[in-house]
């Protein structure tokens, strides 16, 4: 397809209203995001009802923001890709009902996608390449898990979280400690100043692929409760410290087991600075090369979306070869799906 072909990616899965312009090559011809940091702070967490009210209010003027800064003609949309799960079901409700909406009007291809797959996918926007066969972490707000890829449609789910993400963890344990919302910018800044000296428990540290991170937000409860005074820096600190350790040590066995060329490391949590510095570390001394998308591309995003569209968009006119112009009709209604499971391709 010509470079001057595009999917309008939107997301709406959780708090951040974002649509995007991207070509087959994954470079943004634009992006518009709506935070709504300010809605949900005082509350400590996602409000999701205010949520879904604020997608409501932002997702037209994104919309409209995006064509025209683009200055390009509907010709050149190849289809609308959006987010159809797993998220907050009004939210992305909210998401589908637009992209669907603009199908019709626009008789264009409406493409699910799923919002894990966008992450795994986010490392490639921009022009940057991953060294296939790879493994990807994927540490976000709502998501944590480990997979190996063989390529961007290759991928092999190797464990994931039974219970908190690791981005939940730092809410919540952020909450407790009284720092505010988000946790992770706020534990990073206060980390920085403390030592880890509290020896919190590295859940299943030795334990296969899989994560668990509420034992481990039970136990900084547990300090506080014995400490209601006890060094913020230093408990942050030693919070943050047993997580990344978690996440090194089941980094470090995938790289082992799956004799990988590259590691990529995706998702909001991907956009902690001491995190990264040990994702280096690691690769260093594996020899192996580290892939972490630009600190833009890290939150939820539309870009991620549309790029993950393409993917979908390229299967799709495979398995109907014969359609004019390669070209596709419009696809099946698209179904919100809120505990939409990451399939293996």
């Amino acid at each position: 397809m010509a470079a001057d072909r595009y999917i309008l990616g939107i997301e709406t899965s959780c708090d951040d209203t974002s649509i995007a312009l991207v070509s087959e090559d994954g470079q943004v011809r634009e992006i518009e995001t709506t935070s709504q940091f300010e809605i949900h702070a005082g509350y400590g967490g996602i409000y999701p009802e205010l949520a879904s009210r604020a997608h409501v209010a932002a997702i037209l003027p994104a919309l409209d923001a995006v064509l025209q800064r683009s200055a390009i003609g509907l010709e050149q949309i190849e289809a609308v890709a959006v987010t159809c799960g797993p998220g907050l079901i009004g939210a992305l409700l909210v998401g589908v009902n637009t992209a669907t909406a603009l199908g019709l009007a626009w008789n264009k291809p409406v493409i699910g996608v799923n919002h894990l797959q966008g992450h795994l996918r986010s490392a490639e926007l921009d022009g940057h390449k991953v060294d296939y066969p790879a493994v990807v972490l994927l540490v976000s707000g709502g998501h944590s898990l480990l997979a190996h890829m063989q390529s961007p449609t290759s991928m092999r789910l190797l464990g994931q979280t039974r219970d908190d993400s690791v981005g939940e963890a730092f809410d919540k344990v952020a909450r407790m400690l009284d720092l505010g919302f988000p946790g992770g910018p706020i534990i990073d800044q206060f980390a920085a100043q403390g030592q880890d000296t509290m020896a919190f428990p590295r859940p299943m540290l030795h334990a296969g692929y899989e994560f668990s991170f509420s034992g481990l937000k039970s136990a900084v409860r547990r300090a506080i409760e014995l400490d209601p005074n006890l060094s913020r820096p230093d408990a942050c600190a030693s919070f943050a410290a047993a997580c990344f350790d978690v996440l090194i040590k089941k980094c470090e066995r995938a790289l082992k087991e799956t004799e990988a060329t590259s590691l990529v490391v995706v998702g909001g949590v991907a956009a902690s600075r001491p995190l990264r510095a040990r994702m280096q570390a690691l690769t260093e001394r594996f020899g192996v090369k580290l892939n972490l998308p630009p600190a833009q591309w890290a939150p939820d995003n539309g870009a991620m979306i549309a790029l993950a569209g393409w993917d979908r968009l390229r299967a799709l006119q495979a398995a109907q070869p014969n359609t004019k112009n390669g070209s596709l009709p419009l696809q099946a209604p698209i179904v919100a799906d809120p505990g939409l499971a990451l399939e293996e391709i």
